[in-house]
């Protein structure tokens, strides 16, 4: 591994408080927090930290946006051509976005550049479908004529993670206003930047005011848009913990809710598949990003007929990782997102080590500047370790043995998550009877992340709730009415 050393560009940091009905503001409680480069440790900015009062002032524009003005008598239409011209929008200013969240996450410049693709396509994606939520008429007894609609939920409180800010925002706001939504959303405070920038670009591009709010800050932020009463719709994406407390907390008002949580992935390899692709997509498939993707493959499960050969490949892969500063274009791992991330991922590191797994590459920080982790695999690891159970975040493979179909789906299953899968295998018999069998949300056979916005996404048991994306993302943004007409 060799460390870069490409410059860091700053962009200008102008959109640094809390964006309200059209406005950008500082908060009621005049507080502020740091938003720290993880690639060098130092503060970015000072960004407004939003409180219970002004989450209040924010549901409170989103509920008047949502009852009058332009957007409550918007016709579909016209909301997917607004969708249309923010997408355009962001297109516009996609170098300085991707600068931005390169600086306040950390992940690689190139990686950064994609999501901003993500975005344009999740807006043009659910534009499209923006008029074409449909509902039915039903055959009944009697003189009736009996059908059903789909109605905006109303206002949508969303709160999103720090390991992809900006794709998680659009994913989040774009379901929403095609269904007719507002929304006030809550950036991870760890990477605010984007999620500000994208309020203000929508608002540039036409959203009216009090569609789109943004309130950064903390925990206690958060709960504040979980607990109010004039929201009417929760969407997390987040740790299990957090996901079980805002169930907690939104059941006194039966709020909807969806959760998309952690994950404990199984990737597995049997010795009759493409061993060359396998291992390039095993490897990606947990170090992509930092390790820091809800669906990583954290647990590599090997048949035992090419066990050492595929571990051997991904230690030699590790070996020659480049890890450094995120804008150089060599670069293939940056830092971790802060520091409460980098020492939970060493703790981790440090416990697998002393529960006897073996440790061939990594295991510790890279440099002495930045929340580097070394890319780190474990070898030998056994079910019962911490390390095979927990969510670690962060890059650190777990390899563990197999030898045959059915004790590898009862392993796979022996989990309380139930995010995603993966089989390798030539063997189309095989593979669907896994697909079938695993607990997951999602079973990718012969690839790792084959995600698209038209398919749904979400988990089984501790890792959500509901689904995000297709056409489950956009109706969990709207209430089923049924109206009876009596004809006689």
């Amino acid at each position: 591994m060799a460390i870069a050393t490409h410059p860091v560009r700053t962009p200008k940091i102008t959109e640094t408080g809390l964006f309200i009905d059209g406005r950008f503001q500082p908060s009621a409680g005049g507080k502020t927090f740091p938003t720290i480069n993880p690639a060098t440790e130092e503060v970015l900015a000072e960004i407004s930290e939003g409180t219970a009062e002004d989450v209040d002032r924010a549901v409170r524009a989103a509920r008047r946006a949502l009852q009058s003005g332009p957007w409550a008598t918007m016709d579909a239409r016209d909301r997917g051509s607004l969708l249309l011209q923010l997408a355009d929008a962001i297109q516009q200013e996609r170098e300085e976005l991707a600068v931005l969240e390169t600086l306040d996450n950390g992940k690689r410049l190139a990686d950064s550049r994609v999501d901003v693709t993500l975005c344009v396509e999740a807006l043009r994606y659910y534009a499209g479908y923006a008029d074409k939520i449909y509902g039915k008429t039903i055959p009944v007894r009697g003189p009736f004529f009996t059908y059903t609609r789909r109605e905006p939920v109303g206002v949508a409180g969303q709160i999103i993670p720090w390991n992809f800010p900006m794709v998680n925002v659009v994913w989040k706001w774009a379901p929403a206003l095609a269904a007719g939504c507002t929304v006030v959303l809550k950036p991870a405070e760890q990477t605010p930047l984007t999620a500000l920038r994208l309020a203000r670009i929508a608002k540039e591009a036409g959203i009216p005011d009090g569609v789109v709010n943004v309130v950064p800050g903390g925990p206690a932020t958060g709960a504040a848009i979980v607990r109010h009463p004039g929201v009417d719709k929760i969407a997390f994406t987040g740790s299990c913990e957090v996901g079980q407390t805002i169930m907690r907390e939104a059941a006194s008002t039966l709020k909807r809710v969806t959760l998309e949580l952690g994950g404990k992935s199984p990737n597995i390899l049997f010795a009759d598949c493409d061993l060359d692709t396998a291992i390039a997509q095993s490897h990606n498939a947990l170090y992509w990003n930092q390790g820091q993707v809800c669906a990583s493959g954290s647990r590599l499960f090997v048949e035992d007929k090419i066990y050492d050969q595929v571990v051997e490949k991904i230690a030699e892969r590790n070996r020659k990782y480049k890890v450094g500063d995120p804008f150089d274009p060599e670069t293939e791992q940056g830092p971790q997102v802060d520091r409460a991330q980098f020492e939970k991922v060493l703790d981790y590191i440090g416990l697998g080590k002393h529960e006897g797994a073996e440790c061939l590459t990594g295991g510790g920080r890279f440099g002495n500047r930045g929340y580097y982790v070394e890319p780190t695999l474990f070898a030998n690891v056994k079910d019962e370790m911490v390390i095979a159970r927990e969510e670690i975040f962060g890059p650190v493979l777990c390899a563990l043995r197999f030898s045959d179909v059915e004790e590898v789906i009862e392993r796979a299953n022996n989990t309380t998550f139930g995010l995603a899968a993966a089989v390798w295998t030539r063997d189309i018999t095989k593979a669907h009877r896994l697909a079938n069998r695993i607990k997951a949300g999602t079973v990718w056979i012969n690839c790792y992340y084959g995600v698209d916005l038209a398919a749904p996404f979400g988990g089984y048991r501790m890792s959500g709730l509901g689904r995000e994306l297709g056409e489950e993302g956009i109706l969990g943004y709207t209430e089923l009415k049924t109206v009876a007409v009596k004809l006689a």
